[in-house]
């Protein structure tokens, strides 16, 4: 019998997790791993890890062939192209300290599409071959530019079988044209929401009355378009980040249930005004005790709440082919499946592509919308954008659940050698699936319950938390 290869680490209760390259995952002792090593497994463990998928007779047999198939389940292959993010402006009636993108200001000429580009990007959506289409509009501030959203909204109705529409608003100013918009069917909106009243005023709007005015459109908007078409993202400063309980009440008063935590990024603004390069560790505390918190929230409330990147690494962990999320792939191959165009019309591969060349580090565009997709620059760095055989990933228990993010070391290292355990996305990851899988394995209800409800399954059963004794 040959047994899969297995990887390992140190649990908080004294075991081991162990961990195979199709993400079959297991906990036993020391005196296991000794027997591992030493190639004296007995005829329990044999047959331990025949039963449970980590071992097979020979290439070709059954066992081995569900292996296979498991592990090429957990690998991301592009589709075509269905997603694209457009930017119609850079202009902005906000001046947020964290802006990501480098905005400017409201008035600011020359950070616009003009007529002609916005043709060129009609022509580019013409060219696609995908029948359902997924437009997400993002600044700058989009609603300054309601005419070019109209107008692609109008061609990609004509064009493709199914449209869906998202809008990247902060909220702050909305006509009753733009109102109009955002009522349509398969238009959704995506706002930030800094935790409580007096975080986001001192976060983004700066004064009462531009706060206000956020807080009215934010009720307008649940009211006008319900809480299902409405995503309200808030950003934490992990240095001095607002109370879980104040997130939390929030987000229930709205009567939003997935809440998306975001730590200022290290691009664009926030760069040169938050210490985001190394805030892995102090936005790893922070998350920990609001998953906490959420935990508690769930077990007596009638309408449960999520964290949405956590749910979404724990079904990654759970099952295959979770691939949805942009960030998080592997291989995390870019500028295929989706790309962004940007005021200018250049093309870039992800969102912080752009920013990263919005703020003269790096030069990742690739080509425009006149002359089309030039993709050589961007392959040089999805050769790189598999974690399989990274020297740094091959012996942790959670390859097959991350993956790589080249961009955001781009940003924060100005590289993409950096040995993995030094960056910033290497620590955070690593601390979500030790948190995981420290719930998986809990046998607290509380905990359980919320389990079940992140992961879509009418309870969590404790299959999930295998052990070899």
């Amino acid at each position: 019998m040959q047994i899969v290869p297995l990887k390992f680490r140190p649990t908080d209760d004294g075991a081991l997790l162990f961990a195979d390259d199709a993400g079959g995952y297991f906990k036993a002792d020391q005196d296991f791993l000794e027997r591992y090593v030493d190639d004296s497994l007995t005829q329990s463990d044999h047959r331990f890890l025949d039963v449970n998928g980590h071992a097979f007779d020979g290439v070709g047999d059954l066992a081995y062939s569900g292996f296979e198939y498991r592990f090429a389940s957990r690998l991301y292959s592009p589709a075509e192209l269905d997603y694209v993010i457009l930017v119609p402006t850079l202009r902005c009636n906000l001046s947020c300290g964290y802006c990501q993108v480098s905005r400017v200001n409201e008035t600011t000429p020359g950070f616009d599409w003009n007529g002609e580009t916005l043709q060129a990007v009609l022509r580019f959506l013409g060219g696609l071959s995908t029948k359902r289409i997924k437009i997400e509009f993002q600044g700058g501030e989009p609603l300054l530019r309601l005419d070019a959203i109209r107008q692609v909204q109008a061609f990609c109705r004509s064009k493709f079988d199914h449209c869906e529409f998202v809008i990247c608003t902060n909220l702050q100013e909305v006509s009753p044209e733009a109102w109009a918009v955002l009522e349509e069917p398969h238009v959704f909106t995506s706002t930030s929401l800094d935790a409580d009243r007096a975080t986001h005023q001192a976060q983004r709007t700066k004064n009462a009355q531009t706060t206000s005015s956020f807080f009215d459109n934010l009720d307008a908007a649940v009211n006008r378009l319900g809480p299902d078409k409405i995503s309200a993202l808030p950003t934490i400063n992990p240095t001095n980040p607002p109370p879980a309980t104040a997130v939390i009440e929030t987000f229930v008063g709205y009567g939003i249930r997935s809440i998306y935590l975001r730590p200022v990024n290290h691009q664009g603004f926030a760069r040169k005004r938050f210490d985001a390069r190394s805030s892995a560790s102090s936005w790893n505390r922070y998350h920990s005790s609001f998953i906490d918190a959420l935990i508690d929230f769930n077990w007596d409330a009638d309408a449960p709440l999520e964290e949405y990147y956590f749910t979404h690494c724990l079904r990654r962990v759970l099952r295959s082919g979770h691939n949805h999320h942009a960030d998080l792939r592997n291989p995390n191959i870019i500028g295929y499946s989706y790309v962004v165009i940007d005021h200018d019309g250049k093309f870039y591969p992800t969102d912080e592509a752009r920013m990263v060349s919005r703020v003269g580090q790096f030069d990742l565009s690739m080509g425009d919308v006149f002359s089309g997709i030039d993709r050589d620059k961007i392959d040089m760095l999805n050769a790189e954008a598999l974690n399989n055989f990274h020297p740094d990933c091959v012996h942790c228990p959670y390859q097959a659940f991350c993956g790589v993010d080249l961009v955001d070391d781009l940003s924060r290292y100005g590289r993409i050698d950096l040995p993995k355990h030094l960056t910033d996305f290497c620590q955070r990851h690593t601390y979500i699936f030790d948190k995981i899988f420290s719930l998986i394995y809990s046998e607290d209800p509380k905990v359980g319950k919320s389990l079940a409800i992140w992961s879509g399954a009418p309870r969590f059963d404790s299959s999930f938390a295998k052990v070899h004794r």
